[in-house]
Formats: structure tokens, sequence, C-alpha cells
């Protein structure tokens, strides 16, 4: 679970009253705003809790109210969904899309692909301090890896000759051949029939497969 500075003794509700008096928001007009973001956030019914009673994702949202109670432009987001389960995470990112569809700006880093597919209108990847690619997620998967992903699990001899002869692009990760194809149904049936011993799955190509292929597989410090 990520750090935050909220105030372990006051409430939920109480952490945004006081947060708001920073911005000399007027005391009827920070209930409200109070009130309103702890419903959006879906924390109403925890209004009186204190900090150290939540969960992860509990916190996480209240600090995301806490960052809109004065009507920011632009929602700076570090990791949102780090260390959640699945239901937080997807309500997260639920409210996040309400927020960018209301049109508020937000900038956010993460290391979850399907997290930055759903949310950026555009992003970068970066690696090593160095900026790799900058683009829309679709965009750059197409370009970069393809429409579709054929996966073969322990391949028998001779697959990366025909795949040679035919100039498609593959990676051999061991007992795993993984190729970028643009329409593989006819690729997928020949490869089906002759090569494949442990299986073969084909599926739709995603910004996880642009990450690995510009950064690499190798394990990171």
């Amino acid at each position: 679970q990520q750090e935050n500075n909220l105030d372990p003794e006051l409430t939920v509700l109480q952490n945004l009253l006081v947060f708001a008096r920073y911005f000399d928001i007027a005391a009827p007009e920070a209930e409200r705003r109070s009130h309103e973001l702890l419903t959006f956030m879906a924390l109403e019914h925890r209004e009186e809790s204190r900090v150290p009673d939540l969960s992860g994702g509990l916190l996480r949202r209240l600090v995301m109210a806490r960052a809109l109670l004065n009507r920011p432009e632009l929602l700076i987001l570090d990791e949102p969904t780090t260390g959640l389960d699945p239901q937080s995470r997807h309500q997260v990112w639920e409210r996040l899309e309400e927020l960018r569809a209301d049109g508020l700006s937000i900038l956010l880093t993460t290391h979850n692909m399907d997290e930055a597919s759903r949310l950026c209108d555009r992003l970068i990847i970066m690696d090593g301090g160095r900026l790799l690619v900058e683009g829309k997620p679709a965009e750059l998967v197409l370009h970069h890896v393809g429409r579709h992903i054929l996966e073969i699990v322990d391949p028998v001899d001779g697959l990366a000759e025909f795949l040679g002869k035919r100039q498609v692009q593959y990676e051999n990760i061991g007992h795993r051949i993984i190729i970028s194809i643009e329409d593989g149904s006819d690729l997928y049936r020949e490869i089906s029939e002759r090569f494949c011993s442990g299986g073969c799955a084909m599926r739709m190509a995603t910004l996880e497969d642009v990450f690995l292929r510009l950064t690499g597989r190798e394990l990171r410090e």
C-alpha cells in the first residue's frame, strides 16, 4: 500500500473539511463539496470512519476526493490503482473516466498497461529515463506490434524456419514463440496444423505487447 498523508486522528469527512481550509473554501461550501465528492467516490457510508479503519481501495478513493476539493484543472496521479483488488481498481477507473468526460485533464504514471489503454488519450512509454515512444494507445499497438498476437507453446521443430521464409516477425522466449501478425486466420490454421504440439492461441495485440517489445523481457531491479 502506498503512503498517504491523511490524518489518522480524523474521520473521512473531517479530513476533507480540514483540507478545504487550505484553499479558503467557506465552511458551508466545503461541507457541500465534501458530501458531493464522498458520494461520487462511493464513500458516503464511511464519512464517520477513521482513516486506520479503511481498506487500501477506500483510502485511494478518499485521497482522490480530497484532491478534487478545490476543483483543479489538472489532476496528477502516481500509480493510482497499485495494490488494489480488481473491484476497487475498476471503481477507480470508472470515476477517472467520468472526470475525464467532464473535461478534467489527468496526468498519470502507471505500470499497468490495461490502465494506460483505458484511461489515456495519449501516452508515452519510458525506460531508464528515456522516452521511447509517444502516441495514442491503439495507434502504438498497431504500429509496433500489429493487430493480432499468435502464441505457440512448445512448438515443433521447423517453425522458426517456416516463419523466416514468410518474413513473419516473432519472438522466441524458450518454450513459447510469439508472433505479431496483421490478419492471422490463414497463418493460424497452417501453424496449428503443422507446428503446434503444446497449443496455439490467437488474441488481439495489447499495449503490454508494445511495452515488452520496446523494453525487453529481462527482469529489472
